[in-house]
């Protein structure tokens, strides 16, 4: 699949982008390093095998690496949460442009990606536990023509409710060595 481009104006011209004008326009270009991020196809390839492969957030396939990208770990770290957290925001308009592009769709479900950590006096909101540091949750995605493989729930159920063919027994119990039957 070829690389998903989102630039400056793409992204303000979607429906949720336009309303983080504010992060696109911060004078610390971090949004700019974001974009080129993004943009990768590898990283783009990542991102779906997360949801596909892995079943996690798109997000949880490509967000070590993102928090490790100097200035955006140095914006999310800077102590100054409703612009931390806008930008996350504004990430995570980012990665379902690129996905829905790429031809899938939210499910309205949202994964795990951290655990906050207790809030403590100077220090920015951060994770103790979990794959990524500044991220919590992220969305969601299946492919727009349907899951390619089923869950291990679903195939759970299956079992739990295919009949028994015939000649087989329910599994005895186990009685242990020197207990009375």
């Amino acid at each position: 699949m070829p690389t998903i481009r989102i630039t400056r104006n793409v992204y303000l011209a979607d429906r949720q982008g336009t309303k983080f004008a504010d992060v696109v326009d911060d004078p610390s270009e971090t949004f700019d390093a974001v974009l080129a991020f993004f943009n990768s196809a590898d990283r783009q390839r990542r991102m779906e095998e997360s949801e596909l492969h892995h079943d996690r957030a798109a997000l949880a396939g490509v967000v070590r690496e993102l928090e490790s990208q100097p200035a955006i770990d140095r914006f999310l770290g800077q102590g100054d949460s409703s612009r931390s957290m806008r930008l996350r925001q504004a990430i995570g308009v980012l990665v379902r442009m690129i996905m829905e592009r790429r031809g899938w769709k939210k499910t309205g479900k949202k994964g795990s990606l951290g655990v906050r950590a207790p809030q403590s006096d100077g220090t920015p909101k951060h994770n103790c536990g979990g794959l990524a540091f500044w991220f919590v949750r992220a969305e969601r995605y299946e492919p727009i023509d349907g899951a390619l493989f089923r869950t291990v729930q679903q195939r759970c159920e299956q079992y739990q409710t295919a009949p028994r063919s015939k000649g087989t027994s329910k599994p005895r119990k186990r009685v242990r060595e020197g207990a009375s039957q």
